[in-house]
């Protein structure tokens, strides 16, 4: 074999080296979108708005890119990165999900005034959840099983802060404006959803890692 040639092979990157570092950059992007979200609950900022857009159409761009690589890359691969791929697969539906909710939650912030005891929930669930993502990206890039088992037990937090504020606007006073507090109750349900997909990145990364499903085992055995 000629000598250029090995030397190819040899640095050359993997094809699924290449899908797990795009489905990475998504965990970041995400992120991004989180942050930009809760500016613009915070601050109205049109700039953070635009961004959040962004965001949004980038992870679009990588859940294509990634569909239409994937069909080869599988070929190539043996049973170890193959197990990796089809966690990208899983990955990167995830994420895009997270930029679409959280999307519609900065548009529908729009629609009413609000008050400042409901966004600055709206703030501590965003960033409850941007911590929650870099934490999934740590984990991703540490093999890292306690980070993704510390993202699960994050997420309640967030249950919790949803519940919290059900309650409060359920009982709330007559005058509230019932508009309104649809509007919040849907704004709060959609972070608590992106959530969901953390948790759903989480445990895909336990998966990965101990080539295990958790996804059907009670909360006690997922702290174990």
């Amino acid at each position: 074999m000629p000598a250029n040639s090995a030397n190819r092979n040899t640095t050359e990157p993997r094809p699924g080296t290449q899908l797990l570092d795009l489905a990475a950059h998504g965990f970041l992007v995400a992120k991004d979108t989180v942050s930009n979200a809760r500016e613009f609950i915070l601050e109205s900022s049109r700039m953070a708005l635009i961004t959040v857009r962004q965001c949004e159409r980038e992870l679009d761009l990588i859940e294509r890119q990634i569909d239409e690589r994937m069909p080869q890359a599988m070929i190539q691969v043996g049973e170890k990165t193959a197990r990796e791929l089809m966690a990208v697969l899983r990955f990167v539906t995830d994420l895009e999900r997270i930029a679409d909710l959280l999307l519609w939650t900065c548009e529908r912030s729009t629609v009413h005034a609000l008050p400042e005891r409901d966004k600055a929930i709206l703030v501590k669930m965003l960033t409850i959840l941007e911590h929650m993502l870099q934490k999934a990206h740590d984990g991703l890039r540490q093999r890292d099983l306690e980070i993704a088992r510390s993202v699960l037990r994050d997420d309640r937090l967030l249950d919790r802060l949803r519940y919290d504020t059900f309650k409060r606007h359920l009982q709330g006073s007559p005058c509230k404006s019932r508009a309104q507090s649809v509007d919040v109750l849907f704004m709060v349900q959609s972070i608590e959803r992106a959530g969901d997909h953390v948790t759903n990145l989480a445990e895909e990364l336990v998966h990965l890692i101990e080539r295990r499903s958790i996804r059907h085992t009670k909360a006690t055995h997922v702290e174990t």
